[in-house]
């Protein structure tokens, strides 16, 4: 019987692991993902887009972005670059903030302060971070602009 509850114990140490290495696979998963989300130009409506529709505008802006990407000239935009600066920045304001609160408590309240601040600070870093407004490479947004202009679109920002 007790070796029966043991393997039992053994199987539930084992699932919690399982579901430990899962939601960190799924956070990875979904922070990659946003990774590669960058903005699009968005079409004025003009006679072009709308004898043709979003459709074929939308297929246009690929078109364009494709022959952008061949060109050799680059989105530039990065939702992982930008987490990890908000991270850096967050985490040396945070442990700066963090000690010099903990002054108050000495040697040990420094660190303390600063463990907890660096804490903080890299978690609404990365947060702030990857919630940065992207904006695409200037050259990039050139060609494509002009690439739709081409076409016969208008483009009224990126989004």
């Amino acid at each position: 019987m007790n070796q029966m509850s043991g393997n039992n114990r053994c199987h539930l140490r084992l699932m919690h692991r399982v579901k430990g290495v899962a939601r960190r696979c799924s956070l990875l998963l979904v922070v990659s993902l946003m990774a590669c989300a960058g903005p699009e130009p968005t079409l004025r409506s003009n006679s072009q887009l709308l004898l043709y529709g979003k459709e074929m505008g939308q297929e246009a802006v690929a078109t364009c972005e494709t022959k952008a990407e061949r060109a050799g000239v680059h989105h530039g935009t990065n939702r992982s670059k930008n987490a990890a600066g908000g991270t850096i920045i967050g985490v040396v304001g945070g442990a700066a903030v963090g000690a010099s609160t903990g002054l108050v408590g000495g040697p040990s309240g420094v660190a303390i302060g600063a463990a907890a601040g660096a804490a903080l600070g890299g978690i609404i870093g990365f947060a702030a971070g990857t919630y940065k407004p992207l904006e695409p490479d200037s050259d990039y947004m050139g060609f494509v602009e002009r690439c739709l202009k081409e076409k016969g679109y208008e483009v009224s920002g990126w989004q």
